[in-house]
């Protein structure tokens, strides 16, 4: 008889650490009320109950009063700081952006472009490609160009086109890998064909911007996890773009879209995006999705657009002119589109604020709709997205308000 083989070792532990925090955490169990989160250079070495944590040197130790989160992970993000991602002249430009939301504790960004006519798409998606090669950026989301005329929001009604496979797949080689998601309306001539490329890419099809009845989501939803679950890429589930907003609204004798992009969220078939701000949905709305939504079936979201982090004024989104009042950003004018909701003015931690103190959702639960589960559709779930051992060392400190303290990405402080 062969010997059996050795059961496998427990991580070694260095004999000392970069970090030790210490304080009430969000960790893969639950809300801990004492614990513990050891780094090390750029990862997490040890994470649970203080009480059991190793006898061990640290360079430093903070006992933090508030809250210990991991660092948040926004999967549709357009801009910020002043900076726009679809409008900006390169990559250091785009940066500012991500540094704006990266000192709030987004940690982890997707940057997102909008609908544009094709080689302004290929000259971002460059750009965006040095930042994600580069580390900057986690991925690169697509919001169009193959939406709704009708549902389309903010989006350029000129550069609206047919859902295209041959465009995709152009775009997806020049993105190296680095392109996540894209958003189609599932109704648009080609989609399912469009969808069928992206999970042969790699890349996570997202049912929005829709005016399609409630039967052609629930098909498009079916025919996106067969395609994902074939090609085995980042996630096996499709994802709905920032659900009721850019979607036909609900009736009684017209269920449309959003009703089924839910339902598919109550069957773990579907990840809904939620931009929990206030603004693109009421409390109640955040708070009946939680509710019928499947564990892990939520992903909280900004869709924020230039004008994250800085004041009232005229901004830029795809070409279009925004104005900006408040926490609403619309589109300029009164003309064709003139007033529709212009992507969100909020960070990531402000969303999951409004989220756990407005909407009533369970803290726990919203803190992995704001980081496990977009790393999971990102399939970087073994990477970010939560304090656990061998993750990238992205925390987020906290105070009692949900309001940032001390972000480290890397085991490193992001500066202000």
């Amino acid at each position: 008889m062969s010997p059996s083989p050795p059961s496998p070792a427990a991580p070694l532990l260095p004999e000392t650490v970069d970090l030790a925090l210490r304080g009430t955490a969000v960790l893969d169990g639950g809300l801990v009320p004492d614990a513990q989160v050891l780094i090390d250079g750029e990862e997490i070495v040890w994470t649970g109950p203080a009480t059991h944590a190793p006898e061990l040197a640290a360079a430093t130790r903070i006992e933090h009063p508030g809250l210990i989160l991991p660092g948040l992970v926004d999967l549709h993000c357009h801009g910020g700081g002043g900076a726009s991602f679809p409008d900006s002249s390169g990559p250091e430009q785009m940066l500012t952006a991500v540094h704006e939301h990266r000192r709030h504790g987004t940690t982890s960004l997707v940057a997102s472009l909008v609908t544009a006519s094709a080689q302004t798409l290929r000259e971002r998606v460059r750009d965006l490609t040095q930042l994600a090669e580069a580390g900057e950026i986690a991925a690169i989301h697509l919001e169009g160009p193959f939406v709704s005329v009708a549902r389309r929001g903010a989006q350029n009604p000129a550069h609206i086109i047919e859902a295209d496979p041959a465009l995709v797949r152009e775009l997806s080689d020049l993105a190296q890998g680095h392109l996540a998601t894209v958003t189609l309306a599932p109704e648009s001539p080609g989609a399912d064909a469009a969808i069928d490329v992206l999970a042969e890419v790699g890349a996570i099809p997202s049912l929005g911007h829709t005016d399609a009845g409630s039967g052609r989501m629930t098909a498009a939803v079916e025919h996106a996890g067969r395609a994902l679950r074939r090609h085995r890429g980042r996630s096996a589930r499709p994802t709905a773009t920032h659900l009721f907003n850019g979607m036909r609204p609900i009736h009684h004798r017209d269920p449309g879209p959003a009703l089924a992009a839910l339902a598919a969220a109550s069957r773990a078939e579907l990840v809904v995006e939620l931009i929990a701000d206030g603004v693109h949905l009421a409390a109640e709305t955040v708070a009946h999705v939680f509710a019928v939504a499947a564990e892990d079936s939520v992903a909280l979201i900004t869709d924020a657009m230039a004008a994250a982090g800085m004041p009232d004024g005229q901004y830029e989104l795809g070409g279009q002119q925004v104005t900006v009042q408040g926490p609403t950003a619309t589109l300029t004018g009164s003309g064709s589109g003139g007033g529709s909701i212009a992507g969100g003015t909020a960070h990531l931690l402000d969303v999951l604020r409004f989220a756990v103190q407005e909407a009533g959702v369970d803290l726990v639960t919203a803190v992995r709709a704001a980081s496990s589960t977009p790393a999971a559709v990102l399939g970087m779930q073994d990477r970010i997205g939560s304090l656990a051992v061998g993750r990238r060392a992205d925390v987020l400190l906290v105070d009692a308000q949900l309001r940032p303290v001390t972000v480290l990405r890397a085991g490193s402080p992001v500066e202000d």
